[in-house]
């Protein structure tokens, strides 16, 4: 069995039963591994395993931005499409989703929920053909993972509406940003 398909079966039960130690056990069993593996397979335990899942959901957003064609569309476009290719892998797993949010909530998780915003803002933004190097890759991903924060808080509120909701809330989001105002041309 693959890490992947692992890590899918885990998601799977952790949509039911949230997330733990049992349903990462729950997890081996359904794969056909035997639990005694779980320290090997989930060495860093539950919170290593949603670490998991959040770079296996930027990797196949990536996978399905590959398969879009951005050429005609401008960068909040762009932003807004590979979003909306974020929040549809997970959103199957709404419950899941929820459940790893509320531990990564917990002060001891903050760094590595820190750390997984920003790989997910980098990989929305390298999904959206941004390349570049200079100082404005931290300011664009920081800002992307405020936005993206946000929109996952919003689609997750209690008594919180469907996805096209959410989309509507990032339109707004992306709409209130500064447009960069033109640079003077010297001649």
């Amino acid at each position: 069995m693959t890490e992947d398909a692992l890590i899918d079966a885990a998601v799977r039960l952790a949509d039911i039963r949230g997330w733990s130690c049992e349903t990462l056990r729950r997890a081996l069993i359904e794969a056909g591994e035997p639990p005694e593996l779980l320290p090997s397979a989930f060495p860093r335990g539950v919170t290593g395993a949603i670490a998991a899942w959040s770079r296996l959901a930027d990797r196949r957003m990536q996978d399905a931005a590959e398969r879009e064609d951005f050429s005609g569309l401008r960068t909040p476009a762009r932003i807004r499409r590979v979003v909306e290719l974020r929040l549809r892998e997970v959103e199957p797993h709404r419950e899941a989703v929820r459940g790893a949010m509320a531990l990564l909530a917990l002060p001891w998780n903050l760094p590595l929920a820190a750390r997984l915003t920003a790989e997910t803002a980098s990989a929305l933004w390298y999904a959206a053909g941004d390349r570049s190097a200079d100082f404005s890759w931290y300011t664009r991903r920081a800002t992307l993972g405020a936005i993206y924060a946000a929109t996952l808080a919003y689609w997750l509120r209690p008594g919180g509406g469907d996805l096209e909701e959410a989309l509507a809330f990032l339109d707004r989001r992306l709409a209130a940003l500064p447009k960069p105002k033109p640079q003077p041309v010297e001649v």
